[in-house]
């Protein structure tokens, strides 16, 4: 049985989407699943990268992909009344209802994901919030500094395994990221044998040119 874990950020529509197919796309096939939380905005700090909604006309592009892929996948989805919005509240809500690890268990995973992209609603409205929270029943305090922590240490963490997106699927020494990449994660864990050579060699190619970018300080965890 293979372990695989999630790494997500709730801002994502991507990993919304691909955690409502995740247990259709694996289907049959016998796997552990951990799911952890992480700052997106860490991880495109970390590599002087914009967020797909930081630039013109592929934040438009984005927004009308995902509501595509939503619709062509049966999925319930509607854009919240702002995007993007700071994620923290809901990463630290998540993860002071997990454990120590930086973990958090499925059922979180999905009432909050579910409070951002149904309804079209204001994420970070106050009274939301407070019903959010008191649905989950957080065993530890948010706001309080051991989960500001977690989520610190996970974001670390996951940009330490090589993690520049999400969500991001880990499992074995492999990075699975993006929705697309759920065929390919499923062709993984069924043991085709694509992936003994091409996996390896597909990245293997030399750079022929390198352009140094700046980081944009607006990006910040």
């Amino acid at each position: 049985m293979k372990h695989i874990t999630c790494w997500l950020d709730f801002i994502s529509p991507y990993a919304y989407l691909a955690f409502e197919k995740l247990p259709e796309a694996l289907l049959g096939h016998s796997y552990s699943m951990d799911y952890k939380p992480v700052l997106f905005a860490g991880l495109l700090k970390h590599h002087g990268q914009l967020g797909p909604a930081e630039i013109a006309g592929k934040r438009d592009w984005t927004y009308r992909q995902v509501l595509w892929l939503a619709h062509s996948h049966g999925v319930t989805m509607q854009m919240p009344a702002a995007h993007p919005f700071n994620p923290l509240a809901l990463l630290r809500l998540a993860l002071a209802c997990g454990d120590a690890s930086g973990r958090v268990n499925r059922y979180v995973c999905e009432t909050v994901l579910r409070h951002v992209w149904r309804g079209g609603t204001d994420v970070a409205d106050p009274a939301r919030l407070q019903a959010l929270a008191a649905q989950l029943q957080p065993a530890q305090d948010p706001a309080g500094e051991a989960v500001k922590a977690r989520l610190k240490a996970n974001t670390e963490e996951a940009i330490a395994q090589g993690l520049f997106g999400v969500p991001t699927f880990a499992v074995d020494d492999k990075l699975f990221w993006g929705f697309d990449a759920l065929p390919m994660l499923r062709a993984y864990l069924a043991g085709d044998g694509w992936f003994a050579g091409h996996w390896q060699d597909a990245a293997a190619r030399p750079a022929a040119i390198t352009r140094i970018v700046k980081t944009d300080p607006r990006v910040s965890p």
